[in-house]
């Protein structure tokens, strides 16, 4: 069984370390870090960074490949938007300028030259690119992704974007586990050095890139509806935080090369910044990575789930999850089909931040004003 360091924030549950101990007794696993955001998840817990010699494992980062964030300053004060005439229309702004599923097919926003040139390894996956990937580009996706509008210990406005690959990221996923090698308890893997563990690579890859590129746009389409209609300002691109946490690297840990799979995992090597979000409802960090060897040089990618969807809207009102939201504006007709996402579904993203000091440097924190989230 492969060795396993962990920075929790509570002892695990008896679901979540059956799944990490599956993890360590899969083939070529050399060292497992366990991050305090750790929550069960479907074949792979979230919040965990593995390594291997050689054999890939596509569950071990999951289907929202390049999933992310991005972190970057306005030059404007958060005061800007403290009344609620003008919070109602930046959070209508943001409904109009970045859909959360699909773009209509007439106002599609072109992608970079090239990655609209980009060519996956199956002609299914191709056509899934040249279709939904160009609907969904630019759009923020459900669940836990957002748009949210932050001030800093200063004052001074933020925003931020979590946002991935959307359905290119799934499909990839999958596509490439229907070829892959069975090695018990419902995990498979690819070998980096065949054909089959390339083209998952490749195509992981650009899913990346698709992902880095959806929050840029998304960023730049906040800083023109805002300034137009707002009347915001502009962003400082020079102070961008930009990192994400879904994706596998070819990385030297020490005298060894590992083929290390992040999963709700953020990478967190010495001097490395990073954005660690906490609930719509709670604080932000911006982190500096201290390259921790025992956690693979990674970091918590957030608060991370301590609720199940299921479990929160059981439990979870939409009276309740408005007490917990506060001062924080939100749009309160959804607060029905938001309440998975109330703060109390999470961890305490301060108890997270305690639990990984040695893993990464607070350098910053940053409070939630407005979140606008898909549905």
């Amino acid at each position: 069984m492969a060795p396993m360091q962990s920075w929790l924030v509570a002892p695990m549950d008896d679901e979540v370390s059956k799944a990490i101990r599956r993890l360590r007794r899969a083939p070529g696993v050399q060292r497992v870090a366990v991050m305090p955001d750790v929550h069960l998840a479907e074949d792979v817990c979230v919040g965990v960074a593995v390594a291997t010699t050689e054999l890939i494992y596509p569950q071990a980062v999951g289907g929202d490949i390049g999933c992310g964030m991005l972190a970057i300053p306005f030059d404007t004060e958060a005061a800007s938007i403290g009344e609620p005439r003008i919070a109602g229309r930046i959070l209508a702004c943001l409904g109009n300028a970045i859909p959360a599923r699909r773009r209509n097919r007439r106002r599609t926003i072109p992608m970079p030259g090239d990655l609209s040139r980009g060519v996956l390894s199956d002609a299914r996956l191709q056509t899934l690119w040249n279709t939904t990937g160009v609907l969904e580009f630019a759009t923020i996706g459900s669940g836990n992704h957002f748009v949210e509008l932050q001030a800093d210990e200063s004052e001074r406005l933020w925003l931020m974007v979590h946002s991935g690959s959307r359905a290119l990221g799934p499909a990839i996923r999958d596509h490439h586990l229907a070829r892959g090698d069975s090695v018990g308890g419902g995990l498979k893997c690819l070998r980096s050095a065949d054909d089959s563990g390339a083209a998952y690579l490749h195509d992981a890859a650009l899913a990346r890139r698709f992902a880095e590129e959806n929050r840029r746009q998304i960023a730049l389409l906040v800083e023109e509806a805002l300034l137009g209609n707002a009347g915001l300002g502009h962003l400082q691109w020079a102070q961008a935080i930009t990192t994400d946490h879904n994706h596998v690297e070819h990385e030297t840990h020490g005298a060894s090369h590992l083929w290390v799979h992040r999963k709700g995992a953020m990478p967190a090597w010495p001097g490395q910044v990073g954005a660690l979000p906490g609930s719509m409802g709670s604080l932000s960090y911006h982190v500096v990575g201290r390259g921790c060897a025992d956690a693979l040089c990674s970091s918590a990618h957030g608060a991370g789930r301590i609720l199940s969807r299921t479990e929160a809207r059981r439990t979870i009102t939409p009276r309740e999850l408005q007490r917990q939201m506060g001062q924080v504006w939100y749009d309160f007709r959804q607060s029905d089909r938001l309440r998975d996402e109330a703060p109390a579904a999470y961890k305490d993203i301060r108890a997270v931040a305690r639990a990984q000091g040695e893993l990464v440097k607070v350098v910053r924190v940053v409070r939630p004003v407005l979140n606008y989230k898909g549905t």
